[in-house]
């Protein structure tokens, strides 16, 4: 059996940076060797112990997260990155895989979305031995490349889906399908479809609340905290 890929999280936000952690454990073949909030304690952790893999934060308190790829790249080291991050900036992309860095994460998402791209990355490491041809090549690379989008369930549109998902990210308390209904501009029963999407998706959860009338009306909530969701890169 292989060892397992040992990663380092490397996020300001402590709730986030532990949710991250987290989850690479839940991932067969991976574990998380440390947690860390700065640059600084990431070099100092990079120092005394093997690391296969960085989640990285691209905005930290003590510097860019591009600038200390590509230090780690001038210095020869090993570790490949995947970035973690909500900058959605297209140059920042293009900068970031001049640098290597073999995924783009963006923030806020759930645990299956960075699940599959570990997985992914797996297999693009796993891949061995030479190429006989141009079509093993293009297997290795394809290899992290994430699927398309799922086409989404019959009745529901990208656009409307969003901007749902926007109003819940920015509700902190939550919404029920009434309120979203109205802060959308679409029908009660349209918008409990796509909180309903969003929970199926694990991008939300749902609980009863109940009324003064007794009767429990579903309420919805982002899971930001789970998704390990900040303002910010």
């Amino acid at each position: 059996m292989s060892a397992p890929v040992r990663v380092l999280v490397v996020e300001d936000d402590p709730v986030a940076a532990d949710a991250h952690a987290l989850y690479v454990g839940r991932v067969p073949g991976f574990t998380a060797v440390a947690a860390v909030h700065t640059l600084a304690e990431a070099t100092r952790v990079l120092e005394r112990t093997r690391v296969d893999l960085l989640l990285l934060d691209l905005t930290l308190p003590d510097g860019n997260g591009l600038r200390f790829a590509r230090g780690l790249r001038a210095a020869g080291h090993p570790a490949d990155v995947i970035a973690v991050t909500s900058a959605r900036d297209l140059a920042v992309v293009r900068e970031s895989v001049s640098l290597g860095v073999v995924q783009y994460v963006l923030k806020p998402f759930a645990f299956p979305t960075l699940r599959e791209r570990l997985l992914r990355y797996a297999e693009f490491r796993a891949a061995a031995g030479e190429a006989v041809g141009q079509d093993d090549v293009d297997r290795a690379l394809a290899a992290l490349r994430a699927p398309a989008s799922a086409q989404l369930p019959k009745g529901l549109s990208a656009p409307t889906l969003d901007r749902v998902a926007a109003l819940l990210r920015a509700a902190p308390g939550g919404l029920t399908a009434a309120g979203a209904a109205v802060a959308a501009g679409i029908s009660r029963i349209t918008a409990r479809r796509y909180l309903e999407h969003l929970v199926d998706t694990g991008r939300a959860d749902r609980s009863p609340r109940y009324g003064q009338v007794g009767r429990p009306e579903l309420h919805y909530r982002w899971l930001a905290a789970e998704a390990g969701s900040v303002s910010k890169a």
